[in-house]
């Protein structure tokens, strides 16, 4: 096998979702820090991997690949030994990419909403509307997992991993009650458990709250 390379910074559930699959898959991986905080992924160098400056990226040995939907996958149908986290099956694939779909075009476009009026513009306070639309992603999801543990099915694939890395940064705005979301709050509990979750996704969410606290935000 050559050598894997992943650009990114752990602020971003994209890259948290392909590092949580690159553990699942039992991995290892060379990490390369791609501050955008302060521009690294606008100089010459990272532009010749991705022209589109987005992060992650991934270097499998001279190939080039960008998008965390389309890295991982790419990792899981080269590198694992099933087909569990993506499966070749027609119908549970096409079931995996809907919640893919939802989460890329619903779930992560609703935290960039607030996500980016915080950080980037420095606003602090969030419509009330926005966290409306958040509880809706929250709802939907609830009910994605109505009869099943995972939210493409009864096994784990990488559409958990990409809507863990999501929510896992939104709980902050707007908390996961079990009351609300009983089959959602479980799942989440259940992604945690996971022997790779803390390395891969917990303790890289530090940057991100340590920002969310610093912006001591207020729902208007």
């Amino acid at each position: 096998m050559g050598k894997l390379t992943l650009y990114g910074i752990d602020g971003s559930p994209p890259v948290r979702s392909v590092i949580l699959t690159l553990r699942a898959l039992g991995l290892d991986f060379e990490y390369k820090v791609v501050n955008l905080l302060t521009g690294e992924h606008l100089q010459p160098e990272f532009l010749k991997l991705n022209p589109l400056h987005t992060v992650p990226v991934l270097d499998d040995d001279g190939f080039i690949l960008c998008d965390s939907h389309a890295i991982n996958s790419y990792l899981v149908s080269k590198f694992s030994k099933d087909d569990s986290l993506y499966p070749r099956d027609l119908q549970k694939r096409a079931l995996v990419d809907q919640r893919l779909f939802y989460e890329s075009g619903t779930v992560a476009p609703a935290g960039v909403a607030i996500t980016y009026q915080v950080f980037w513009q420095d606003n602090p306070e969030i419509p009330k509307a926005k966290i409306d639309t958040l509880a809706e992603v929250y709802k939907n999801l609830n009910l994605f997992l109505k009869t099943s543990d995972f939210v493409a099915g009864d096994n784990l694939t990488i559409a958990d991993f990409h809507v863990l890395a999501v929510l896992t940064g939104l709980v902050y705005f707007l908390e996961i009650e079990s009351s609300k979301y009983p089959r959602l709050a479980g799942w989440l509990q259940r992604m945690k458990r996971l022997p790779y979750y803390e390395e891969a996704n917990g303790a890289r969410l530090e940057q991100i709250i340590q920002l969310i606290k610093a912006k001591d935000f207020k729902i208007v």
